[in-house]
C-alpha cells in the first residue's frame, strides 16, 4: 500500500511481551497487524485505506451502521488477543493516524502515562452489569369491582401507574446498593447512563449501566456476587457480560477517534 494513501489505524499499546508475532493478525479493513517500538512501548496498529478511513471517509462512515458493526468486532477482535499476551492499553474506534511517525511521536511522548496504566491494568479485566427494573405484578384494587366502570377503569387504571412507580423507585434504590457492594470488590468503578429501551434492546427500564475493574483472582468472587445479589433484589434483572479489556478505565491520550 502506497504511503500516500495509506493511513494508520491504532488498537493498542502494550509492552514488548504483549507483541503479536508477524503476520499473525488481521483487523479492520483486512489490514495485517504490526507493532510499532518506542521507549520500551509497542503501539498496536495496521494500515488502511484513506479513502474508507480518512478524517473525511470516517466521518461519513461511522453514520453507517453495518460498517461500524463490521469495523468495532474487527477492532475488538485484535484488543482480545493482544490482551491474552499481556496486558495492554486499549485505543477506542477509529484512532487512526497519518503515518507511523505520529504514533511514534505519541508513544514517546505519553510513554510515563501509559507505562503506568499498564501497571494497573496488568492484573485486571473489565465487566459489566446492567439491571432492569422488573415488571410490577398486577395492582390490587382495595374498592373491589364495585362502582360504575368509567370509574372502576380509571381506579384500575390509577393502580396500575402506582404499581409501576413504586416498582420503579424500588429498583432504582437496590440497583444503588448492587452498585456499592460490587465497588467493594472492584479495583475501579464507572457508572454510565442508563440506556434508553431502543439502544439496550429491553422493554424494562435499565437502572443500571456500570463497568467494574476487576482483578483477575477476583473475578469468580464478583460474578458470584452479581448472581447473590439478582436473588436478593427480586425488584430488579441483572445481566453480567465481560471479561473485557479494559475500555472504561484507560481515559487520557489519544482514547478517542480522530485523524493525527
Amino acid at each position: 500500500m502506497a504511503a500516500e494513501s495509506r493511513c494508520v489505524w491504532l488498537y493498542a499499546v502494550t509492552d514488548d511481551v504483549a507483541v503479536p508475532a508477524a503476520d499473525e493478525l488481521t483487523g479492520v479493513g483486512a489490514g495485517v497487524v504490526r507493532p510499532l517500538r518506542a521507549a520500551g512501548l509497542a503501539a498496536i496498529v495496521g494500515d488502511v485505506e484513506r479513502r474508507e478511513f480518512g478524517e473525511a471517509a470516517l466521518r461519513r462512515n461511522l453514520e453507517d451502521l453495518g460498517w461500524l458493526e463490521r469495523t468495532a468486532r474487527a477492532h475488538h477482535a485484535v484488543i482480545e488477543a493482544v490482551g491474552t499476551r499481556g496486558p495492554a492499553v486499549p485505543m477506542r474506534l477509529a484512532t487512526v493516524y497519518n503515518s507511523d511517525a505520529g504514533v511514534l511521536t505519541m508513544l514517546r511522548d505519553r510513554a510515563p502515562d501509559f507505562r503506568a496504566a499498564l501497571s494497573r491494568l496488568a492484573a485486571c479485566r473489565e465487566w459489566g452489569v446492567k439491571a432492569y427494573a422488573a415488571p410490577a405484578g398486577p395492582p390490587e384494587d382495595p374498592e373491589g369491582p364495585a362502582g360504575r366502570p368509567g370509574t372502576a377503569y380509571l381506579r384500575q387504571r390509577r393502580a396500575q401507574l402506582t404499581s409501576r412507580t413504586n416498582a420503579r423507585q424500588e429498583a432504582t434504590a437496590g440497583a444503588q446498593v448492587v452498585h456499592a457492594e460490587l465497588s467493594g470488590l472492584s479495583v475501579s468503578a464507572r457508572l454510565y447512563p442508563p440506556q434508553a429501551p431502543g439502544l439496550s434492546g429491553q422493554a424494562a427500564p435499565m437502572v443500571l449501566n456500570a463497568a467494574y475493574l476487576v482483578a483477575k483472582e477476583r473475578a469468580g468472587e464478583f460474578a458470584a456476587a452479581v448472581d447473590g445479589l439478582t436473588r436478593r433484589h427480586r425488584s430488579m434483572r441483572l445481566g453480567l457480560t465481560g471479561p473485557w479489556p479494559a475500555y472504561s478505565f484507560v481515559g487520557g491520550p489519544d482514547a478517542g477517534g480522530a485523524q493525527r
